[in-house]
């Protein structure tokens, strides 16, 4: 009789704590959902914080070198789906706006998840022909506080921000914010 009410208030108890954890978790979960896809036009006007990345060959190349131009930051990886995703609508939007914006395709490339050959390798693999660039030393990436991937960032031509956006972009999305980008541009 007594092992049988130490069995039942064991069992009592074990679903006591099963029910405090899930609430508990439920609780925490909720204070710490991912952010939604956010416009961020907060710092709108700006001056754009200067970065250096390196291009396919290894060269060293700045924001401000694109001074008078203007420029469409994407912050991306190759393990990142979303990034990966959205990829074809930035190769689109060369084709179509690369002679009007400057589009800047920074990859994350920590040397553990990517690597300067990897993402070469994944490049060329999808036949893109945006320009790549490498933030090996993750300059960019704390420049402008990156804390998740995709991200893109629309920089006027003389070097202030005009918009950024958290999160995977759609091609109809990217498309109107380069078209604003250029009328607010000419």
């Amino acid at each position: 009789m007594k092992r049988n009410f130490v069995t039942a208030l064991l069992l009592i108890l074990l679903a006591l704590l099963l029910f405090a954890a899930t609430w508990w978790y439920k609780s925490l979960s909720a204070d710490y959902s991912a952010p939604e896809a956010q416009d961020q036009g907060q710092n709108s006007g700006e001056p754009a914080p200067d970065f250096t990345v390196y291009d396919g060959e290894g060269n060293a190349v700045k924001l401000s070198d694109f001074a008078g131009t203007p420029v469409v930051i994407n912050f991306w990886a190759t393990w990142c789906s979303p990034c990966k995703a959205e990829l074809p609508a930035f190769e689109a939007a060369f084709q179509q706006y690369g002679e009007q914006v400057h589009f800047m395709m920074v990859n994350m490339t920590d040397g553990a998840r990517d690597t300067v050959d990897g993402v070469k390798d994944f490049v060329a693999g999808g036949e893109y022909s945006f320009p790549l660039y490498l933030d090996t030393e993750l300059d960019a990436a704390y420049a402008y506080g990156v804390y998740s991937i995709p991200m893109t960032v629309f920089i006027n031509a003389d070097g202030s921000l005009y918009k950024s956006h958290s999160s995977m972009i759609s091609e109809e999305k990217l498309n109107n914010y380069i078209d604003a980008l250029i009328e607010n541009n000419q």
